[in-house]
């Protein structure tokens, strides 16, 4: 074996092993923990949490022809003395917050 076959044989190993990792990363749901904390972190920007909850199943979701899986969950805080309760949607694979309604 030369050294230029062993050279690419290692080069194309790194290439697809890279590729399917990216393609991998995509069909993954992120963990609840890391999607509950960006959702609590967009939260206390507009002041302390009191209290949130997360299912940690995704679920399927649809709206109109977008059909996606989803983390419901819920956060509770103090504002100006009052305590508001709200509940979220946030997508599985990319953490965005779909829908945030008050209880």
């Amino acid at each position: 074996m030369n050294w230029k076959s062993f050279l690419a044989g290692t080069v194309a190993g790194l290439i697809g092993g890279y590729c399917l990792r990216k393609v991998l990363d995509e069909k993954m749901p992120l963990s609840p923990e890391k999607v509950l904390d960006d959702v609590k972190n967009t939260f206390k920007k507009e002041g302390s949490i009191d209290g949130s909850w997360m299912q940690m199943k995704p679920e399927d979701y649809q709206k109109y022809p977008v059909k996606t899986k989803v983390y419901r969950g819920g956060i509770m805080r103090t504002h100006n003395e009052e305590r508001q309760q709200f509940e979220f949607i946030a997508d599985a694979f990319t953490g965005s917050i779909l829908d945030v309604y008050p209880l």
